[in-house]
């Protein structure tokens, strides 16, 4: 074939090789995709399948969560109480005034409706069993001063239930039923549950028509205390939704473990705010415990007076940090003294956990028993050190927290003497005298008669009160069912409470 034939037909022969090349490769498979072919938008297969693992991971959360509530549920009861309240009658009933005014007449300018005889209070709460043979641990505050408790079943059976026995200070309950073979929760160890760990908490809230509410959501915080909530205080904090009727529930982690008893909220509305406490497990097994097996609930005892550290406390002492308590006193013939621990040493941590503040402290050697030996990281001096202690019991008469502050869970009140910081926190004189009332329980007798936080008893009986060890003296010649007379300064007024000392 001549090079001008070539030439003349070049073209042909290239489009025919194209052509044929063409076919090969298509029956071989070889071609390769144009850039429009290989172009994957985000709408297209791989993302669908992305999505398609994400919802089969949704799908075992989901999973998850159904399967403890189910496991859970039938471990939580509903608590139904009922307290006899007596109530006043008018001032005037049965006088002449009545006869002309009438109640309407001192209802609308003494603003005081109640009405003669007796009423009944009826309270809803929650609890969880502990044991298959009727015990159920629920909140001192479900159960206290009520004369009548029910509990139902996830099954709806009812039963009469009785107090075992209580413990104000740590807010927790024992109650009995006499049933057999139920489904008793599982006790997890609540120390190892972390921030950010699922949980679900589960109760009745609000009404009855509302029980076994099951609720999501995560661990906010640990270790929470001067909540102000109870005594002795290590709260788990959630954003599971907790409101009230919740309050001795359960909340569980992932594998259907109890780790904390649902007790309270932090709310400026009255309803939930995503702010939740729930007492920690290994809390509450030692108050169980000791209440099955002993009656009460026995506590370590150190012997020692502590206040937190302020910053100013921390810059004076030249303190890196303001961080752990500050010693203030050693009780002679204390565990604390034969210890060797002294006057301004600054107690950093306890039994290698740190320690942030006073009710800390007093939480973890009142939650250690009598005769085990603790440890104690101090800073003396400048120097650190550490220091073995064993612990006595502490007699539960007289309660002290810290310096110059005392508790009284009977009529639900703690008061202090008056510092520099409490001046400041509360807007009191310079001069003021008697004790400053620091905390106030809910539901407490305080409660009851309006004493408020910030409130100073300025007498007691009738006799003047300078100091908390003057206030210990007087309270405690007051015997159950005795009458108590306040009198109490509030901002620029003074005002009498009178109440009558509850039974032991």
């Amino acid at each position: 074939m001549s090079d001008k034939y070539f030439s003349r037909h070049k073209w042909m022969f290239i489009f025919v090789g194209v052509i044929v090349g063409l076919i090969i490769a298509a029956g071989f498979q070889w071609t390769h995709e144009t850039q429009a072919q290989s172009y994957v938008p985000e709408s297209s297969t791989p993302a669908v399948q992305n999505d398609s693992s994400a919802l089969t991971i949704a799908e075992q959360l989901s999973n998850a969560f159904a399967n403890v509530a189910a496991k859970v549920t039938p471990s939580v009861v509903t608590v139904f109480t009922e307290t006899d309240l007596k109530v006043q009658q008018q001032p005037f009933s049965g006088s002449p005034f009545d006869q002309f005014f009438g109640d309407d007449f001192f209802k609308r300018f003494f603003q005081s409706p109640q009405p003669q005889g007796n009423l009944k209070r009826m309270g809803l709460g929650s609890g969880v069993i502990i044991d298959k043979d009727g015990v159920i641990l629920t909140n001192n505050h479900v159960v206290d001063e009520a004369n009548n408790i029910k509990v139902r079943l996830t099954n709806g059976h009812e039963f009469e239930a009785k107090v075992k026995g209580v413990d104000p200070q740590t807010d927790l309950a024992v109650i009995t039923i006499d049933a057999k073979d139920l489904q008793a929760i599982r006790m997890g160890d609540s120390d190892k549950a972390r921030v950010g760990d699922l949980v679900l908490a589960i109760g009745s809230p609000l009404n009855p028509q509302l029980e076994h509410t099951v609720t999501s959501g995560i661990i906010s915080a640990k270790g929470r205390s001067s909540v102000g909530l109870s005594q002795y205080e290590d709260y788990i904090q959630t954003d599971a939704a907790i409101n009230p009727g919740n309050s001795g529930g359960a909340l569980v982690n992932l594998k259907g473990e109890l780790i904390g008893i649902n007790s309270a909220i932090a709310t400026q509305t009255g309803g939930f705010m995503g702010i939740g406490f729930a007492i920690p497990t290994n809390l509450a097994k030692k108050v169980t415990s000791d209440i099955i097996e002993k009656g009460k609930v026995i506590r370590g005892w150190l012997g020692v007076y502590i206040q937190d550290i302020t910053p100013e406390i921390a810059k004076a002492m030249k303190l890196k940090v303001a961080k752990g308590v500050i010693v203030s006193k050693v009780q002679k013939g204390s565990p604390a003294e034969k210890a060797g621990l002294k006057d301004e040493d600054v107690i950093l941590s306890y039994n290698g956990e740190k320690i942030d503040n006073s009710v800390e402290l007093s939480t973890r050697v009142a939650g250690t028993s009598p005769g085990i030996s603790i440890n104690l990281d101090i800073l003396r001096d400048g120097s650190e050190k550490n220091v073995s202690a064993k612990l006595g019991e502490l007699m539960p008469e007289k309660v002290q927290l810290a310096e110059g502050q005392t508790s009284y869970s009977d009529i639900g009140l703690k008061v202090s003497n008056i510092s520099p910081d409490l001046v400041d926190k509360y807007g009191l004189p310079n001069d003021q005298k008697g004790v400053v009332v620091t905390t106030v329980e809910p539901n407490s007798v305080a409660t009851q008669v309006g004493m408020h936080e910030g409130d100073v008893i300025m007498k007691l009986n009738r006799v003047e009160i300078n100091s908390v060890n003057d206030f210990n003296q007087e309270i405690h010649k007051v015997k159950p069912g005795e009458n108590v007379l306040f009198y109490v300064q509030r901002g620029n007024g003074n005002f009498f409470v009178a109440f009558t000392m509850p039974e032991k």
